[in-house]
C-alpha cells in the first residue's frame, strides 16, 4: 500500500505564491509519472502539471508559464511551484503517482487526500 501526503496548501491573495509538496511511502520500487491535478467546485478534476521519472513535463494551457512542477527522486516526493496565482486557481489540489511495489509487476496510481488553495481577489 502507498500513502500520498500533501501539504502547502492555503489561503493567498492574487499575485501571490505557495508551494505544495507530496510525499509518497509506503510499499514503493518504483515511482514513474507524478502529477497534480485539481477539481474546483461544481468543475471536474482536471491535469495541471506531470513529471516523468526522467524530469520530463508537461502542463495544463492555463498555468504554463506560471507554475512549476519538480520531483526529488530520493526522497519520493514531487512538488508544485504555484506564481502569480488567480483566483481561478482555487480548487482542491491532489498529488498523483504512478507506483510500482516492491514483489509486484503491475504499477497502480496512487492519490493524495487533496489541499485546499483559496486565491483571493
Amino acid at each position: 500500500q502507498v500513502q500520498l501526503v500533501e501539504s502547502g496548501g492555503g489561503l493567498v491573495q492574487a499575485g501571490g505564491s505557495l508551494r505544495l509538496s507530496c510525499a509518497a511511502s509506503g510499499n514503493i520500487f518504483s515511482i514513474n509519472a507524478m502529477g497534480w491535478y485539481r477539481q474546483a467546485p461544481g468543475k471536474q478534476r482536471e491535469l495541471v502539471a506531470a513529471i516523468s521519472s526522467g524530469g520530463s513535463t508537461n502542463y495544463a494551457d492555463s498555468v504554463k508559464g506560471r507554475f512549476t512542477i519538480s520531483r526529488d527522486n530520493a526522497k519520493n516526493t514531487v512538488y508544485l511551484q504555484m506564481n502569480n496565482l488567480k483566483p481561478e486557481d482555487t480548487a482542491v489540489y491532489y498529488c498523483n503517482a504512478n507506483v510500482r511495489g516492491i514483489a509486484t509487476i503491475s504499477a497502480l496510481d496512487a492519490w493524495g487526500q487533496g489541499t485546499l488553495v483559496t486565491v483571493s481577489s
